[in-house]
């Protein structure tokens, strides 16, 4: 018996379909017309809290090169030496100051070499043991039986393991010659070598540091660098402690020959990282005001139009400049007719150059621009108390409340629809009966009439 038409010929599924749709779309058009409007709101909340974290991120930014104070070098091309600015690992600061130097580099450091004598490549040296130190440091190498020079080469490496020593086995015209190369330069890294035990054959590698088996085919020595007429020498060409805050490389000696060394302030990072600042400020300040704006003219709001938050987010940000205009400007930040900010590089420049510690009163990690800022965005920010965090909780709890109220409602239409299926069917076969009755009393009557 077909559903569609038992006995009165009624489309029964189609029927059904458009009582259950017409049931159901009160409460589907609400629930979709909330949360799309949820979704949207979310969305918005979201390019907010982008557009709020790059400026958390380009204000920290800003404050650490203000405090830090960069500085740069400037050397002579040609010069027997290069300087770089070095800063405390655990502060992030320097100690160099703005300066002039005149550098002189007398002597190069540079590494010793010892060279044994001339074997030839079978030649058996010796066995037994082979101490071998530097500064403070020293090893201990054991020397095989029948071991030849590429052998105890071998053994050397293998027990330094690139540390203070390492040994090369240079094949001449009169034989071979184990060379120790010291790894450190200068006397600091000068090498001591003894022999001990077994047949006395590796006493011809030894160096007490004046004399022995091995000859000093390289004499180490230190470099020696003069300051403004001050003397330092040093066991490497790289000297850190001599000018505060910067390390002088030295690359070639020039006995006589006086080079100078400038010091000055470097307000490039921090004019970087002030303008882009001043990017995420006025991205964000644009941000919600087109989030919240209305257009008049059109008759349309935006997503969060008349929101108190996003209201209170701007008044905020811009109270913060306007508490600190007058420090703004003369540091060259502007604040413009509509509320987003510019920086003029030239009137910077004379700022810095001027006073050096006025940025760091303003947008250093202590400044007053900082801390209010960095109070407004931690406010809002914060993973457990923002605001925004909190605001875009509960718009996902709504949601999915909204999701599981659509689910609840496709499920209460499907029992409806079961019901009026269910009585569609028993009407049809009602009228279907009916009908079969109707035609026994016609069949009836006709033969009655007959």
């Amino acid at each position: 018996m077909s559903l569609s038409a038992v006995g009165s010929g009624l489309d029964i599924p189609t029927i059904v379909a458009q009582l259950v749709a017409a049931e159901r779309a009160p409460s589907a058009n609400r629930i979709n017309t909330q949360g799309t409007a949820a979704t949207a709101k979310l969305s918005a909340l979201g390019s907010i809290k982008s557009s709020l974290s790059g400026l958390q991120t380009a204000m920290e930014a800003m404050g650490k090169a203000a405090d830090t104070r960069a500085f740069k070098t400037s050397v002579p091309e040609k010069s027997g030496f290069s300087a770089t600015i070095v800063t405390d690992p655990a502060t992030g600061k320097t100690l160099a100051a703005a300066g002039s130097y005149n550098i002189e580099v007398v002597s190069l450091a540079q590494p010793q070499k010892l060279s044994s004598g001339a074997y030839k490549a079978d030649d058996v040296v010796g066995d037994g043991k082979l101490s071998i130190g530097w500064g403070e440091e020293s090893i201990s190498v054991d020397i095989a039986s029948g071991s030849t020079l590429t052998s105890i080469a071998a053994a050397i490496n293998s027990a330094a393991g690139g540390k203070g020593v390492n040994a090369t086995v240079i094949t001449a015209n009169d034989g071979q010659h184990l060379v120790l190369n010291a790894v450190n330069s200068g006397t600091d890294g000068a090498l001591t070598v003894s022999a001990s035990g077994g047949d006395g054959g590796l006493s011809a590698l030894s160096w007490d540091g004046t004399s022995g088996g091995l000859s000093q085919t390289s004499v180490p020595t230190n470099a020696h660098v003069r300051v403004d007429g001050f003397d330092r020498e040093s066991s490497s060409n790289s000297i850190s402690d001599i000018i505060a805050g910067v390390t002088l490389d030295l690359t070639k000696a020039e006995a006589g020959t006086t080079t100078a060394l400038t010091i000055t302030q470097n307000n490039e990072p921090l004019k970087t990282a002030m303008q882009a600042f001043v990017t995420a400020y006025n991205a964000s300040i644009s941000l919600l005001k087109t989030s919240s704006a209305y257009d008049a003219e059109k008759d349309k709001a935006s997503v969060l139009t008349g929101d108190s938050m996003v209201r209170g987010m701007q008044q905020q940000l811009r109270g913060q400049l306007s508490a600190n205009v007058i420090d703004l400007k003369e540091l060259g930040l502007t604040v413009t007719k509509d509320g987003t900010l510019s920086l003029d590089a030239s009137t910077f420049d004379k700022a810095i150059a001027k006073n050096p510690a006025a940025a760091e009163r303003l947008v250093g990690k202590s400044g007053n621009l900082y801390e209010g800022m960095n109070s407004i965005l931690k406010s809002n920010l914060d993973s457990g108390t923002g605001t925004l965090v909190q605001r875009t909780d509960a718009l996902n709890k709504e949601i999915k409340t909204l999701e599981k109220q659509l689910d609840d409602l496709d499920a209460r239409m499907e029992k409806i629809s079961v019901r009026y299926t269910a009585q569609f069917t028993a009407m049809d076969a009602m009228v279907a009966r009916m009908q079969s009755t109707s035609d026994y009393l016609t069949q009836q009557l006709a033969g009655m009439a007959k």
